[in-house]
């Protein structure tokens, strides 16, 4: 989307595949995003995903983002798929759900 392309804070939705569940996954993505100085959320999902969202500088989320697939993740992540929107506020810190 041109909104997240601009120069203010992007959002990052990235839905995780593989075996992320129950090895740590979460915290480390809360560790990493913290690192970079963005704030979200990293959210187990029914199916086995987890839905990581970031919010700051896109830099800052492009980094996450080849963090989530670079393999020193814990667990195994098989695939990302990610989308880009204009912040949208309203996220405090990094949280793992």
């Amino acid at each position: 989307m041109a909104a997240a392309e601009g120069p203010g804070p992007v959002r990052l939705s990235a839905w995780v595949h593989g075996y992320v569940q129950g090895v740590g996954f979460r915290w480390w993505t809360r560790a990493r995003a913290l690192e970079l100085g963005l704030t979200g959320q990293a959210t187990n999902a029914p199916d086995g995903r987890v839905h990581v969202v970031a919010e700051g500088p896109r830099p800052a989320a492009e980094r996450l983002l080849e963090l989530l697939r670079s393999g020193d993740a814990p667990g195994r992540v098989d695939l990302v798929v990610e989308s880009w929107d204009a912040a949208r506020g309203g996220l405090r810190g990094f949280v793992e759900r």
